[in-house]
């Protein structure tokens, strides 16, 4: 639905301005005027696309296009909240929100909220709406808040844990960034030597009809390959990358997957550390909010994202409702560490599970953050090493026929 931005009079006589949405501009002002809004001034966002081209542009790219960092969806909704603390309105709240976005889809998608809301839908139904912007777990937080009657800390809470997700996420993204940009410059420099250098090597010493050695044969030989069949090693990979993902889509090839990568040795705990940082981390802000144990175990289960770690907490859920308790269930699953196990049976004994599952979220993200240290202590060194051996191979290959050539015109 378009969004139009509009000045106009308030019935008190200010100047007032902001976006409103509605199909057509007649529709708009008809809108402000129920509102007691006399507009003087109403065009179409700049960065509103028509209907049609909204529609096709969402059918080849859905999610990119709508997506919001979360780092920006943490600021907006703790200025949601602040906003409400002040005693601000819902509706002027999100209007005021979608009046300062100067993103277009942001500024639409606040808007399209504002309007519901103000239609009598909860603030939970209008962002369940956005699925690819809100998620079920901020959805359903939001309705325990609504339903409590306190929004406004229920937001906080959302706030807070979408800013620590955010934090952890770029940490272990972070910590991936300079493997790999070290695999790929090396991989540069290796092509580069391989398809350009050596090759112009081959061609002197053919023209001396000199022996070569065998070291730069091979790789005379690999330069070959790589030139002639590139189309070929292409497809190669690609078929390599489609056919591991549609094993992944499987349900048994997933499974496998899930297996494999916790067997992996360092691997596989950090993995379980991180899935149970946010596992424990998630149930907490639920909990906190006021959000039963069984419903808060449904909405953890997504975040949850190994298979294996995810049926235990679906076997988790039905023991509890069958009156055993969760420790129990996750420790005989035995894919959980013995820490969280005894932290959640301490917090089911003294009714603080909420405080001992933060507990032990800080301790894992502790763990983490000391584990990506140091893997990117060690990698940074190892992969230095290796790369100097690789061009090392590469250099000699090329220059010992050099020298060789040198020797048989003196």
């Amino acid at each position: 639905m378009p969004v139009f931005a509009y000045r106009g009079l308030a019935p008190n006589g200010r100047n007032v301005n902001g976006v409103i949405d509605a199909d057509s501009a007649r529709n708009a002002r008809g809108k402000l005027r129920e509102l007691g809004i006399f507009p003087t001034d109403l065009a179409e966002e700049a960065g509103a696309s028509p209907a049609a081209v909204e529609e096709r542009t969402r059918e080849w790219l859905p999610r990119f296009r709508r997506r919001i960092a979360p780092p920006e969806l943490a600021l907006l909704t703790r200025q949601l909240s602040t906003l409400l603390g002040a005693g601000v309105q819902l509706t002027e709240a999100l209007g005021t929100l979608a009046g300062q976005s100067d993103r277009p889809h942001v500024k639409r998608m606040l808007s399209q909220v504002r309007e519901r809301v103000r239609e009598g839908s909860s603030l939970a139904d209008a962002l369940a709406a956005h699925p690819d912007i809100f998620s079920d777990l901020y959805v359903g937080m939001v309705r325990v808040g609504e339903a409590a009657g306190a929004l406004e800390p229920v937001l906080d809470r959302l706030a807070d844990y979408s800013e620590r997700q955010s934090e952890f996420v770029g940490k272990v993204r972070g910590a991936l960034t300079y493997p790999v940009i070290m695999i790929l410059a090396g991989a540069g420099i290796m092509g580069f030597l391989v398809v350009y250098v050596i090759p112009q090597v081959a061609t002197i010493f053919e023209q001396q009809h000199a022996v070569l050695p065998m070291m730069t044969r091979v790789l005379i030989r690999l330069a070959d390959i790589l030139s002639k069949d590139w189309i070929v090693i292409v497809a190669s990979l690609i078929g390599l990358i489609a056919g591991t993902m549609f094993a992944l889509s499987t349900k048994s090839g997933r499974r496998f997957y899930d297996k494999w990568i916790l067997r992996m040795p360092y691997v596989g705990p950090t993995i379980t550390r991180i899935v149970c940082a946010r596992f424990a981390r998630t149930l907490a802000t639920l909990l906190k909010a006021g959000v039963q144990l069984l419903p808060a175990l449904t909405a953890v289960k997504r975040v949850v994202t190994n298979g294996l770690l995810a049926d235990a907490v679906e076997q988790s859920r039905d023991s509890i409702r069958e009156g055993h308790g969760m420790g129990q269930t996750l420790q005989q699953s035995g894919l959980f560490p013995p820490l969280l196990i005894e932290m959640i049976k301490v917090g089911e004994r003294s009714g603080e599970l909420e405080q001992m599952l933060e507990r032990v979220a800080d301790n894992y993200e502790r763990e983490v953050d000391a584990s990506l240290g140091q893997l990117t202590t060690l990698l940074g060194p190892i992969m230095t090493i290796l790369m100097g051996i690789v061009i090392l191979v590469m250099m000699l290959s090329i220059l010992q026929p050099i020298f060789q050539l040198n020797q048989m015109m003196q």
